[in-house]
């Protein structure tokens, strides 16, 4: 006497596999978009804390840091680099990201 044992067939794992294939294409580019406004958000964040320590400067010594090595005696401790690689310069007493 044999058992009948139920499992899935080729067809049904083929259309579950097409339905997992189509959710990772929808869901994938809306992750990678996302990717470039968190990374554009977390630079302007330093650039702000770069401002915030400029101010810091200028009102210890009252006059503006020439460039970022004047903040890195005791405001920062090391020169700011976004996520991206995009560097942080003193232009004209304010914060600006370098493209």
């Amino acid at each position: 006497m044999l058992k009948k044992e139920s499992a899935f067939t080729l067809i049904e794992m083929m259309i579950v596999l097409f339905v997992i294939t189509i959710l990772l294409l929808i869901t994938i580019p809306n992750v990678t978009k996302h990717q470039t406004s968190i990374s554009n958000k977390g630079c302007e964040g330093l650039e702000n804390m770069v401002q915030a320590e400029i101010q810091a400067y200028q009102i210890d010594h009252n006059k503006l840091p020439a460039s970022i090595d004047d903040l890195k005696n005791g405001y920062l401790k090391e020169d700011p680099v976004c996520p991206d690689g995009r560097k942080i310069v003193i232009s004209n007493g304010d914060a600006v990201i370098k493209k």
